[in-house]
């Protein structure tokens, strides 16, 4: 008995139809690329079941068929793939269960009024849909590889769906798309006609491995462009096929065709997208190459052939020499892809390394989509030399917006044996910050580091080539020539002769809070700063530790005050007046707060902080 149930669509899933059916959006071809995506994913995955399962052999060719009715204007793309269950329709049509849709529905809002980019379609996994944009109803027809019934889902795109039994005589999916009239107003060319849907094929899905027939005519070369000469491939060839691997409309910022021989055999075609993905730091993110062997599909997403710190760049690899039936636990072990993920990876660095040289407008922008995800690599030792030498950072020599290590390098003042730099939460948190004041007033140029990694690797780092990484924030900081330090080292040493005892009055007070209360020879004009003892973390690394769960014992941090500056001179009378005086307490408690400020840190005692300046506020009052 044959049973049809209505169901409503999942909240975001309305909101998507909404947008798709009333999208302004001009080149709606984008719909046949992503059905045509979807149907060479499920073939795909059929071939790689057939490997393991030989029961779902014989079930006639891997093909995708398009057919068209100009008299009941419709369109059908049908497939002989994998094919869906009942419970699978409803999970992958009638919802969306992907983290991303609220963040694709938001950045829909966000572009002009109506209008649906192509490149998010593709990005956010939602292609189904947009055949909504050139049609009034849909009908799908499925059945499961391995499995005797069929099921049929149809909508008119009105916020819900019915589903119910269906017939299919062999595995695949048919779907059948009732067209808008042709309106060239709308951007709605004739969808009926063979010569629009041959271009659309030709332009979007020329190299799917799998024949796209309309009658006996095929309209794709099916052609493996990653093993074709780079000569006899041209610059638009490689463009289409990024599009149909990473379902982004943005060219690639920079597409690497490899090519492996010797010991093992293997080809690659690698691309560097111009656009971080939505979820590059989600845990869920689609992440690897696709995997073929000898041009046969075996796995997407394969993993093992690139480090985390490159999951952003998108293409597929066919290694000639592995086994069709391969595992992912057979690829963690096997030497031959350890070899062929080395070679990648090496080409991919070499690559970011002459667009640093040669195309710098390119890296930068590149550096400012992925660079957070390269300096992940910093953590380990392996590539750590090559990896260094692409980081780009802000610095205080305002002659250059961005600069490499070996630059600053360049840069150094005779005598300067350390590469300096500073981190902190913000570009313009670690720009502002105290702890920079002696250096630039001495002409000393200090790198400026803010991403959260930054605090991570700077740590395990530790020299770039033969120069040390030094840290304004952390120990004592000698600046200047050897004459230069000599002088600084003994004025300083008269100023903590002066102030001793007033320090040591101040260190009671703030017991609780610092290691040591101590003059600093880092500020010009600020009062006072927080700075990491030599073998100590900083307080930000200390926080960052803690929002991981990863917190350690706490550790105090040093309070340095300025010795020239007139809030010591005014804190010294007090003193000498009285060592006993209350105001010695609230004015201690200013000065960690206004340094906890300045690091961007939270104040330890927000109470304390403000009652003492309320106080010193009222006593200052005439």
């Amino acid at each position: 008995m044959t049973t049809t149930e209505r169901h409503e669509f999942q909240a975001e899933v309305r909101q998507l139809l909404d947008l798709m059916i009333h999208s302004l959006y001009s080149n709606k071809d984008v719909f046949l690329r992503e059905l045509i995506s979807n149907s060479s994913d499920a073939l795909d995955k059929l071939r790689f079941e057939r490997l393991t399962r030989p029961e779902l052999g014989g079930g006639g060719e891997l093909q995708i068929r398009l057919e068209a009715d100009r008299d009941q204007r419709t369109l059908t793309i049908s497939d002989s793939g994998i094919g869906m269950s009942r419970d699978e329709v409803v999970r992958n049509i009638g919802t969306i269960a992907r983290s991303g849709t609220r963040e694709f529905l938001d950045r829909i809002k966000s572009t002009r009024a109506g209008e649906v980019p192509p490149e998010l379609i593709g990005q956010f996994g939602v292609g189904f849909y947009s055949a909504f944009m050139v049609a009034h109803r849909i009908e799908l027809v499925t059945r499961k590889a391995g499995e005797d019934g069929a099921t049929r889902w149809a909508s008119g795109g009105d916020g819900a769906y019915t589903i119910g039994d269906g017939e299919r005589a062999e595995s695949g999916t048919t779907i059948t798309l009732h067209l808008h009239p042709e309106d060239s107003e709308r951007a709605l060319p004739d969808y009926t006609d063979e010569r629009v849907l041959a271009d659309i094929v030709k332009r979007y899905s020329d190299f799917v491995a799998y024949p796209i027939r309309f009658g006996e005519r095929t309209l794709n070369s099916m052609k493996a462009i990653w093993d074709r000469p780079k000569s006899e491939v041209k610059e638009e060839e490689y463009k289409e096929f990024y599009r149909h691997i990473s379902h982004d409309w943005n060219d690639p910022l920079r597409t690497i065709p490899v090519k492996m021989e010797g010991t093992l055999e293997a080809y690659a075609l690698l691309y560097i997208p111009a656009r971080a993905p939505f979820d590059l730091y989600s845990p869920e993110m689609r992440r690897g190459l696709q995997l073929f062997v000898k041009r046969v599909f075996v796995m997407d997403e394969c993993k093992e052939l690139l480090p985390p710190h490159l999951r952003f760049v998108r293409g597929v690899v066919d290694a000639h020499d592995l086994p069709l039936n391969v595992s992912r636990e057979i690829l963690q072990k096997d030497r031959q892809l350890q070899v062929i993920r080395k070679q990648l990876v090496k080409k991919v660095l070499g690559a970011l390394d002459e667009m640093k040289r040669d195309q710098r407008d390119q890296y930068v922008e590149l550096w400012s989509q992925f660079g957070p995800v390269v300096k992940e690599g910093l953590l380990s030792a392996e590539d750590r030399d090559k990896l260094l030498d692409l980081v780009l950072a802000p610095s205080t020599d305002r002659s250059e917006q961005l600069s490499t290590f070996d630059a600053y390098v360049s840069r150094m003042k005779d005598g300067q044996d350390a590469i300096y730099f500073l981190t902190g939460p913000t570009p313009e948190a670690v720009a502002r910050s105290p702890l920079l004041e002696a250096a630039v007033a001495r002409g000393y140029e200090v790198l400026l580091f803010s991403d959260p990694i930054d605090e991570l690797w700077l740590e395990q780092a530790q020299r770039y080539k033969d120069r040390p990484l030094r840290s304004i924030a952390r120990g004592d900081v000698a600046l200047g020539s050897e004459d230069e330090r000599k002088q600084a080292s003994e004025a300083l040493e008269e100023k903590r002769r002066e102030y001793g005892d007033l320090l040591a009055c101040l260190r009671v007070h703030l017991q609780d809070h610092v290691k040591e209360v101590r003059l600093s020879s880092r500020l010009t004009s600020s009062p006072a700063c927080l700075v990491a003892d030599e073998n100590d973390l900083t307080p930000r690394m200390q926080r960052m530790l803690a929002q991981l769960g990863q917190a350690l014992p706490p550790t105090k941090p040093l309070l340095e005050l300025n010795p020239g500056h007139a809030v010591m001179e005014r804190l010294q009378r007090i003193f000498r007046e009285s060592s006993a005086d209350p105001r010695l307490g609230l004015y201690a408690q200013l000065l960690l707060g206004q340094a906890h400020l300045a690091d961007s840190g939270q104040l330890p005692d927000p109470a304390a902080f403000s009652e003492a300046l309320t106080e010193l506020m009222v006593g200052a009052a005439p």
